[in-house]
């Protein structure tokens, strides 16, 4: 949400401060208390990337772990712990896994803040899927996949699957030099 400000001489308001309000009904949920305090303090930022309800782009509000790491002042890890705790909570689901653009820049995933309401939907407030979160009963946790989880350089053995799914290994002859 943005305060409106004076209209400059196109007619159009100057963009004011932004703010992310947070709600005590909301602080007060036993899931609230539960998140870790990173959690807490990466929340309001995600809040800041939402528009407001003229724009709502709940569903879309995109936010790196770098980038949140950055703005929190904490470490890569303990941002995507954050992330990872607000989705076990029932605050932030993922709409849109991260991936690769077509010109090679990388996309955030895209996340839907579960206390507001979506775009063009008939509900006024969001799912709220943190008010039905009881302790020991987390919700599944999306978690971005490492491109090599092994750190190794090594290339995968090519192998062939028969029709009855049992896998072939292929002996792969490796080339050697001719003496001359």
């Amino acid at each position: 949400m943005t305060v409106r400000g004076k209209a400059n001489r196109t007619g159009r308001t100057e963009r004011g401060e932004h703010f992310a309000p947070m709600t005590r009904s909301l602080m007060e949920e036993p899931a609230w208390r539960a998140l870790s305090s990173s959690a807490q303090a990466l929340y309001p930022w995600l809040r800041l990337e939402w528009r407001g309800p003229q724009a709502n782009n709940n569903g879309q509000i995109r936010l790196s772990v770098r980038q949140a790491a950055d703005k929190m002042g904490v470490g890569i890890n303990t941002a995507a712990r954050a992330f990872h705790d607000l989705q076990a909570k029932g605050f932030l689901v993922v709409t849109e896994h991260a991936r690769l653009g077509l010109s090679g820049e990388a996309k955030a995933p895209a996340y839907e803040l579960t206390e507001l309401g979506l775009p063009h939907a008939s509900e006024r407030g969001g799912r709220r899927l943190y008010r039905d979160w009881r302790s020991g009963h987390d919700f599944p946790v999306h978690k971005a996949m490492a491109n090599n989880p092994t750190g190794r350089r090594t290339r995968a053995k090519p192998c062939h699957r028969d029709g009855d799914g049992t896998v072939i290994e292929l002996v792969t002859k490796s080339r050697s030099t001719s003496p001359k």
